[in-house]
């Protein structure tokens, strides 16, 4: 995984949710939607993962129209098939049965030989306040970094 190109990450979900497994899967897409993805059109921002019928499907996942298509007919977002083994979709689906847990896109990527893939997080939903005591282990952290940072400086 060292040649992968970052397409997106979904900051947001890290923020929203505790994420407690993740998969890397293959996305189905149509030709313009994978150049699309190329010049980094797209947003995970809303996305969610469902379970229906023994297969995966990724929906509001928005792929911008490709700049230099002509295709007038085109949902942006459209649900698009997510491609896993059946025992990692029966897996899932016994997992997203239990209360609070769902599917969320973390990110999307290109492999080295151009696949698009994507990584879906199990996750489970964070309470107010789990969210402010991530904001104080942050600034912390930082602070933290500058005393150092500043430190090291008073020694040269």
């Amino acid at each position: 995984m060292a040649d992968n190109k970052t397409i997106t990450t979904n900051r947001r979900a890290r923020h929203d949710y505790h994420i407690v497994d993740t998969y890397e899967t293959g996305i189905v897409l149509e030709g313009m939607e994978v150049k699309s993805l190329r010049e980094g059109k797209v947003s995970l921002q809303d996305g969610y993962a469902r379970v229906e019928n023994g297969e995966v499907f990724l929906y509001d996942i928005h792929i911008s129209q490709y700049s230099k298509s002509n295709t007038k007919s085109y949902d942006p977002k459209r649900r698009r098939k997510l491609l896993l083994n059946k025992s990692e979709i029966r897996r899932l689906f016994g997992k997203t049965l239990q209360s609070g847990f769902t599917l969320v896109p973390l990110g999307m990527h290109f492999t080295e030989r151009g696949m698009a893939k994507v990584s879906l997080g199990l996750v489970k939903g964070k309470h107010l306040y789990d969210k402010r005591e991530d904001m104080k282990r942050e600034d912390l952290k930082r602070d933290l970094a500058t005393a150092m940072k500043g430190r090291d400086r008073e020694r040269t």
